[in-house]
């Protein structure tokens, strides 16, 4: 056991403050940046205004609901993190928000792909539309239960041993994420192969909207599943060596590997918002039945 491990849980960190405590015995060995930590919470509250009054005008449900969800934790998340720079030690469970918040992110793209099936056809899927959206979004939700319960667990034990079974819990939770999005990768690509190996282009696609802005669509929705997958495989990683461990303990790579990959996946999902792209025809998309408005050459 660590001295840092040992002190932490025979000590009440009420107590300290910077003043009278080394660093060394903060939640992290570091003061977290207040300038880099406020950027991000400006950029998720914005993102989120944006979305508030996308979803409204354009009343894409489901996308909104799973963005606000992402979008709300990340703000809190990252509200705790400021709180955090004026005194390190003490614990903030909200902290773990930012830990489960691509965990909705992660949803928004999985609502994606059943409509992006619908706009080429259902036949060049190996599912039906509703089918891929309920497998991914009951992942996504098993996900998540694995991420709060063992942050909860390791934000309130008493021993390091329960601490570590908490990180465990967690670990297995973003583990089974970077899995999720591993086969909902795979199942896009063979969508992708299927669809150009056996459509005819001059076919119809299904939505009313431009080519052009349903390729950007696709990929604004790369850039951001490739964006979470990045910052998932760096948590995993993070978190393998326990809370006190020196990759956990690096700011910068947290900021740019957790902060700015979200950013990047959550702005993508903002720019090709369905409203924007599709307008009000998105809901015409039926994911049960496949009906459907002709796009736009």
């Amino acid at each position: 056991m660590s001295l840092n491990e040992t002190f932490w849980f025979n000590f009440d960190p009420s107590l300290c403050t910077l003043d009278i405590c080394p660093l060394q015995f903060a939640q992290v060995r570091y003061d977290p940046s207040l300038g880099g930590n406020a950027l991000y919470l400006s950029i998720f509250a914005l993102l989120l205004f944006i979305h508030i009054f996308l979803g409204i005008r354009y009343r894409t449900w489901g996308y909104f609901g799973a963005m606000f969800g992402g979008l709300v934790l990340e703000l809190v998340g990252y509200g705790a993190r400021i709180k955090m720079h004026f005194n390190p030690f003490l614990s903030d469970p909200y902290i773990i928000c930012l830990t489960i918040a691509p965990v909705f992110f992660s949803a928004a793209i999985y609502l994606c792909l059943s409509r992006i099936i619908i706009v080429y056809g259902p036949e060049y899927a190996r599912f039906r539309p509703r089918t891929y959206t309920i497998m991914f979004i009951c992942s996504d939700v098993f996900s998540l239960i694995l991420q709060a319960t063992g942050g909860a667990l390791a934000d309130t034990a008493s021993t390091v041993d329960a601490s570590f079974q908490g990180i465990n819990i967690m670990i297995a939770g973003l583990a089974f994420q970077v899995f999720s999005l591993t086969v909902f990768a795979a199942l896009s690509l063979d969508v992708a192969l299927r669809v150009r190996k056996g459509r005819d282009p001059q076919k119809p696609l299904r939505l009313s909207c431009s080519k052009r802005r349903f390729h950007g669509f696709l990929f604004g929705i790369g850039i951001a599943l490739l964006a979470i997958y990045i910052r998932s495989c760096f948590r995993v990683a993070e978190l393998k060596g326990g809370f006190q461990s020196d990759l956990a303990n690096d700011e910068v790579t947290f900021m740019v590997l957790e902060g700015a990959m979200i950013v990047i996946a959550s702005t993508a999902l903002t720019l090709v918002h369905p409203g924007i792209i599709f307008g009000k025809s998105w809901g015409a998309a039926n994911i049960h039945n496949g009906e459907h408005i002709e796009m736009k050459g």
